[in-house]
C-alpha cells in the first residue's frame, strides 16, 4: 500500500471540455430533451449546469465576485440546500436559452476556465473546500480534482442519456476520477468504529484501494491491504454511478461482488463524491 498523493488534474480539463463540445454538437433536438440520471434534469439542463459552473468559477476565482447566501450556512445540510437552490435557479433561467446558445457560451467559457485552473498554485489553500470529503480547508489540487469529477460525471450523464460512446471509462479519464473520488471513503466511514488495522479493499477494473482503520480514524491508501476483512469488486459503470448518486445503495450492492465481512461494505454503498 501507498498513501494517496496530491494529483494534478489540470492537463485533463482542455481535452475533456473538447470532448464535451464534440458530444453536444452531435446531438439532435430530441437528444437535448432526453432524461438523465440526474433527477429531473434533461440533457439540456445538465449542459446548462456545466456552463453555470464555469461562469461561477471565472467570477469567483478569477474576478473575486462572490454573492453571499441569503441565509446563514451553519453546516453541511445548509450548504447542500444553498447549492441546490443556486443550481435550480440557473437551470430554470436557462430554459430561455437554445442549445446553440448553450454550446456557444460553453465554447467561450471553457478555454478561459482551463487557463484559470492552470494558473492556480496547486499547494496553496483553495477558496472552496471539498466538503463531501470532509475537508474544512482544501488545497487547490484537491479543489481542481473535485472540479474534474464534476466535469467528468456530468458529461457522463449526457453520454448515458443519449447512448453516446462511454469514452470517459477509458483508463486515462477513469483513473484520475477514481483517485480523487475514493478520498470520500474516510469521511463516509467516520462513524463506524472498528479495531485498528481493520481493512476493506475496493477493486475497480483492476485498480485497488484500501480503507484502513488507524488508531483514531479511517485512512485510504492505494493498493491492497494484506488480510483485509472485506473486498468489494465493482465494474467501472457501477463505480461511477455509485459515487455520483446514480444508483441506490441497494442497487449498488446488487451489482457488486463482496467477499468477507459484508457488514463492513455497507457504508461503501452510500458513499457519494458529490454534495447530496
Amino acid at each position: 500500500m501507498e498513501p494517496l498523493r496530491p494529483l494534478d488534474t489540470t492537463p485533463l480539463f482542455a481535452p475533456l471540455h473538447e470532448a464535451l463540445l464534440d458530444l453536444l454538437r452531435s446531438l439532435d433536438d430530441q437528444d437535448w430533451n432526453r432524461s438523465t440520471v440526474a433527477g429531473r434534469w434533461r440533457v439540456r439542463d445538465v449542459a446548462a449546469h456545466l456552463l453555470d459552473g464555469q461562469l461561477r468559477a471565472l467570477s469567483a476565482l478569477r474576478d473575486g465576485h462572490l454573492v453571499p447566501p441569503e441565509t446563514p450556512i451553519r453546516g453541511y445540510r445548509d450548504l447542500v440546500a444553498f447549492l441546490n437552490q443556486l443550481n435550480a435557479d440557473w437551470v430554470r433561467a436557462a430554459e430561455r436559452l437554445s442549445p446553440r446558445v448553450l454550446m456557444d457560451w460553453l465554447a467561450l467559457s471553457g478555454p478561459q476556465v482551463v487557463a484559470l485552473y492552470r494558473s492556480l498554485p496547486l499547494q496553496e489553500p483553495a477558496l472552496f473546500s471539498v466538503a463531501w470529503a470532509g475537508e474544512e480547508m482544501s488545497k487547490n489540487w484537491m479543489h481542481l480534482g473535485r472540479e474534474y469529477t464534476e466535469w467528468w460525471h456530468h458529461q457522463m450523464q449526457i453520454r448515458d442519456a443519449v447512448g453516446a460512446p462511454p469514452i470517459l471509462l477509458e483508463e486515462k479519464w477513469l483513473a484520475p476520477l477514481l483517485d480523487i473520488s475514493v478520498r470520500v471513503l474516510p469521511h463516509t466511514y467516520r462513524a463506524l468504529e472498528a479495531p485498528a488495522r481493520t481493512a476493506l479493499v475496493l477493486t475497480v477494473e483492476g485498480a485497488r484501494w484500501s480503507l484502513v482503520r488507524e488508531e483514531a480514524a479511517w485512512r485510504v491508501f492505494a493498493g491492497a491491504a494484506e488480510g483485509a476483512a472485506t473486498t468489494v469488486v465493482l465494474d467501472a459503470d457501477t463505480a461511477w454511478r455509485l459515487l455520483f448518486h446514480a444508483l441506490t445503495p441497494e442497487d449498488a450492492e446488487a451489482r457488486a461482488r463482496v467477499e468477507g465481512d459484508s457488514a463492513l461494505a455497507q457504508p461503501l454503498f452510500r458513499a457519494r463524491s458529490v454534495m447530496v
